[in-house]
Formats: structure tokens, C-alpha cells, sequence
């Protein structure tokens, strides 16, 4: 007989070794390809990519980190060349985030890498088996929001 919630303890653990593990296989492909920034900042400037000129706040959401660890991200990018910040026309306390056309340049270099990367990784687990996962996820996660 199994303590209660012993199941759910073990997904959860699963969950966060798999997240660790993407972390590593990403931060490994960046080290080998001598791109000089991290996993964190690297979903900083994906996100930009798709999404220009947002709020801080707005980025740290979606990226899911603290104030702090934005700031400290940014200040680093900005140092790089890759992002630039911009006073909020509508609201001055707000600062816009946008890529630089270094930045713009770099995510060129990082998108053939990381669809190679990404395709490896599809061939390796195979479609059905990443659908199913992803349903699940988004299932447990919508659970979880609604609880």
C-alpha cells in the first residue's frame, strides 16, 4: 500500500529532472557552438523574437523568472549588444524590452542549431509519444490552475 499523493510526488520529481535535463542538452548546444550566453538568456531572446517591445513584467511572466533575475538577465543582454530598453510611451515607470539588430543577428545563427536540435530530439522520442505528453501536461497544468 502507497502513501496518498506518493504518485503525484513522483511526477512531479519527473518533471523537474526532465526540465533540468532539457536545461543541460540546451546549455551544452550553446557551450559547444561558442554562443557565450545561457539557457535563461537564450529564452529571453526567443521571446523577443516572437514578441518585441513588451514590458519587463510582461517578459519575466513568460519566461517564469523574478524581477530580480529579469533584471540581472537584461542588464547582462544589454552589456552583449542583443536587447536594448525603451521608457513605455503610455507608462514611464514601464520599460520596454526589444532586440538589437545584434541580437536579431544572433537568434539567425541560433535558429538553424536549435532546429536541428529539436528534430534529433522528435526523431529520438517520436511524435505520438511528445503529443501524448504535451496533452497530458497541458491537461495536469489546467487541473492544477482550476484546483
Amino acid at each position: 500500500m502507497t502513501k496518498q499523493g506518493t504518485e503525484f510526488r513522483n511526477l512531479q520529481l519527473v518533471i523537474v529532472r526532465a526540465r533540468m535535463a532539457f536545461r543541460r542538452y540546451i546549455q551544452r548546444t550553446l557551450k559547444e557552438h561558442g554562443f557565450g550566453i545561457t539557457f535563461e538568456m537564450l529564452q529571453v531572446i526567443s521571446c523577443l523574437w516572437r514578441d518585441q517591445g513588451i514590458a519587463q513584467q510582461t517578459l519575466a511572466e513568460r519566461i517564469v523568472k523574478d524581477k530580480a533575475s529579469l533584471s540581472n538577465l537584461l542588464n547582462n543582454l544589454e552589456r552583449k549588444g542583443y536587447i536594448s530598453r525603451k521608457e513605455d510611451a503610455a507608462d514611464r515607470r514601464n520599460k520596454l524590452v526589444y532586440l538589437t539588430p545584434e541580437g536579431e543577428a544572433l537568434w539567425q545563427r541560433l535558429l538553424p542549431i536549435f532546429d536541428e536540435v529539436y528534430t534529433r530530439a522528435e526523431e529520438a522520442m517520436g511524435l505520438a509519444r511528445i503529443r501524448n505528453l504535451t496533452a497530458e501536461l497541458e491537461e495536469m497544468h489546467n487541473i492544477l490552475e482550476n484546483a
